[in-house]
């Protein structure tokens, strides 16, 4: 006599005890795209290795980003011009094997580091083709004006690019220092223009960091085809991303205004990433006040 075989209990990452349960789908391009079209927030919170990636997924963050902050934050650079292309490879692979070990459902994004897109659109490709095989699902680069031509090169190649705006770490010895950006009426145009051009490239997703929450939310309204994901840009953003070690009250420096510490009353790692998507999802993060620059 065969003994049925007892279907087991899906239980989604993220879902506390006696919470009502449903299975969590696989975030893709299109899930996020309907999540902006009806308005949902879209989290992201940086990872670098296999455990913190599976703990954001199972709070519920829906992209996780291996950013070359990993420069700063684990190699104690001083920036992220320093950051190899071989370490994020490392990292992003590691963070990928995090994911398919959890059953992990998050959107992975890879940081192209500093001077691996500059030559060439080819160059640009080779560099997102190492990201990808190590299990990227889009790769994220820095810049406007002359990356849209880039940007377009990856996307027509199936690479999802994720772009990103205003204080651009990997050129902050150009910007002066970690200064917001788009403050004057020139700044704010050439900041939009670059932006449309980056949406009219393929860019799925636009990272502004430390812009002006009104040009943020401006942007946001104008860019229908492009979800944006601020970082100091207020609240009105498609979403938010915050440096995982930020948010978990981790920094060697000067801890950044806008960033709010979520471990504060949190007894664990896990309820602290819980306690930011809640936040990002009801509005209550960021303050707007904070961003108005």
């Amino acid at each position: 006599m065969n003994t049925p075989v007892e279907t087991p209990t899906v239980t989604p990452y993220g879902t506390l005890p006696g919470h009502a349960t449903s299975v969590r789908r696989p975030v893709s391009l299109p899930r996020l795209r309907e999540m902006r079209a009806r308005g949902e927030k879209i989290t992201m919170l940086t990872a670098y290795d296999a455990t913190f990636a599976a703990v954001a997924d199972a709070a519920g963050v829906e992209c996780i980003l291996v950013g070359d902050s990993l420069g700063m934050v684990c190699q104690g650079l001083a920036s992220t011009v320093g950051v190899s292309l071989e370490t994020m490879r490392y990292h992003v692979e590691s963070v990928s094997r995090g994911l398919l070990r959890a059953q992990g459902t998050a959107w992975l994004v890879g940081d192209l580091p500093f001077g691996t897109y500059h030559e060439s659109r080819e160059q640009a490709l080779r560099s997102a083709a190492v990201l990808m095989q190590a299990g990227a699902h889009m790769v994220k680069l820095e810049g406007g004006g002359w990356t849209a031509e880039t940007v377009e090169f990856l996307v027509t190649r199936g690479i999802p690019v994720c772009a990103h705006l205003g204080l651009t770490p990997q050129t902050v010895h150009s910007l002066g220092g970690y200064r917001v950006q788009g403050k004057s009426e020139e700044a704010a145009a050439t900041l939009k223009q670059q932006a449309h051009a980056l949406q009219d490239a393929g860019a799925a997703l636009l990272v502004l960091e430390m812009v002006p929450a009104a040009l943020a939310a401006e942007l946001t309204q104008e860019l229908q085809h492009c979800a944006t994901v601020g970082i100091g840009a207020g609240r009105d953003t498609a979403g938010q991303v915050l440096v995982l070690h930020d948010m978990l009250g981790l920094n060697l420096g000067k801890m950044p205004k806008f960033v709010r510490n979520f471990m504060t009353g949190a007894p664990g790692v896990k309820e602290a990433m819980q306690a930011y998507v809640a936040a990002v999802k009801d509005g209550s993060f960021p303050d707007n006040t904070l961003h108005a620059w």
